[in-house]
């Protein structure tokens, strides 16, 4: 059955605000070390000493930022000031520039190495909080982390990002997120996401080297991390872009689609976001046809052998709500409006954790909540599933308001 836009909107604000900020206000708040704690259990359990995360940190500056922009509520702008207070104290590396990768629970730097994808949610953070306050000082603090990216972690000769650098910005060994990562100078996330700071930049500063710099980027993108089809990103590459993996990871592809999209909307060049469009048209067919099992919820991770695992976690379902319904805009092909709802359906049954609150990381083959995997890490913030429901409710709200205006 589907949704009307109505009764689609009463619901992503019930549970943006209820379920998701609401669980961050009430539980994640560390009274006793600043800022936020670093990681809880799926029993609500806080892991004593955990590090505090450069990713987690800016996720949920952005995350109220978004929501006092759209609601204007103090307790977002209270949770907001917060995390903006404490990013600037305890990661920015005095001496060499940049911020570190993490901090220990006093706030002491715990990993000093600089991952240009933590950086980047920094900058992705600042110009949100400084769309949402006004405030000066934000916008210069995000203007001068995209200034020192692109001094140190630009490649002049290949173009795109490399992934890492030692705290003093010299090459390093270890460049990969995680562990689940390949040790390699170039990612498809890397990439992404600092297209999605850089164009949460230019929406608030205007500047001619940061739109350069995003438009090469999206070419960059479409030439060298996007398959020959235009169907899947490539993960891994190295420094001349030669591919290095054949994983595809689905929820990636649905959110490119649509992150990809935006940029191009922003930058204006009609040209580029026509190419723009057809590809990431391409992108969400190929996952709508491969990606999706038969319970509506989107699948991890595939090779041309077939699926990895059975799990789906959480954030490609939230990604596939905003990707189908972005599909959807471009086309008016019902099948994505449909896919978008599907999406949600499932978030809804099983993804929501209706008895502590947020989301569950995932569910197994058996669509049970994965007991072993955190409710807040490094990792699991209120970034996808906030941004999801701040996206749709932007998308459908001049749809509501023209359907009570007519």
């Amino acid at each position: 059955m589907t949704l009307t836009s109505e009764a689609w909107l009463s619901q992503l604000e019930t549970e943006l605000k209820d379920n998701i900020l609401g669980f961050w206000i009430k539980h994640t708040v560390d009274e006793k070390q600043g800022g936020f704690i670093g990681e809880m259990d799926n029993e609500m359990n806080i892991t004593p000493g955990a590090d505090k995360s450069l990713v987690l940190n800016a996720r949920i500056l952005w995350t109220f930022a978004s929501a006092y922009r759209f609601y204007a509520r103090p307790e977002d702008l209270t949770m907001a000031q917060r995390a903006y207070d404490y990013l600037l104290t305890h990661f920015p590396d005095k001496e060499y520039g940049g911020m570190y990768w993490s901090v220990d629970a006093a706030g002491a730097p715990s990993e000093p190495k600089k991952q240009l994808y933590g950086m980047a949610f920094a900058i992705y953070a600042l110009a949100e909080f400084h769309h949402a306050t006004g405030r000066p000082e934000a916008l210069e603090e995000a203007v001068k982390l995209f200034h020192t990216i692109e001094k140190y972690g630009y490649d002049p000769e290949h173009k795109g990002y490399i992934e890492a650098l030692s705290r003093d910005w010299q090459m390093t060994d270890y460049q990969m997120l995680s562990v689940k990562d390949l040790n390699e100078k170039k990612s498809m996330n890397t990439h992404l996401h600092v297209l999605e700071a850089y164009t949460g930049l230019y929406r608030v500063w205007k500047s001619e080297e940061l739109r350069a710099k995003l438009a090469e980027l999206i070419v960059t993108m479409l030439d060298h991390i996007i398959d020959a089809e235009g169907k899947h990103f490539h993960l891994f590459l190295d420094e001349a872009w030669n591919v290095k993996s054949n994983l595809i990871s689905y929820g990636h592809d649905i959110e490119g689609s649509w992150l990809l999209t935006e940029a191009a909307e922003i930058l204006g060049d009609q040209e580029l976001l026509q190419r723009v469009q057809r590809v990431a048209l391409t992108m969400a067919e190929a996952v709508l046809a491969e990606g999706i099992a038969g319970d509506g919820g989107v699948w991890n991770e595939a090779t041309p052998d077939g699926l990895l695992n059975q799990e789906k976690d959480w954030w490609p379902q939230a990604e596939a709500v905003v990707g189908f319904y972005n599909a959807y805009q471009l086309t008016g092909d019902a099948r994505f409006l449909e896919a978008a709802q599907t999406s949600w359906s499932f978030i809804k049954q099983y993804i929501v954790d209706h008895e502590h609150g947020e989301w569950f990381w995932g569910v197994d083959a058996n669509l049970l909540p994965l007991a072993h995997e955190p409710k807040v890490s490094a990792w699991k913030c209120p970034y996808h599933n906030s941004r999801a429901c701040f996206e749709m409710i932007a998308r459908l709200t001049p749809i509501t308001a023209n359907t009570k205006e007519n």
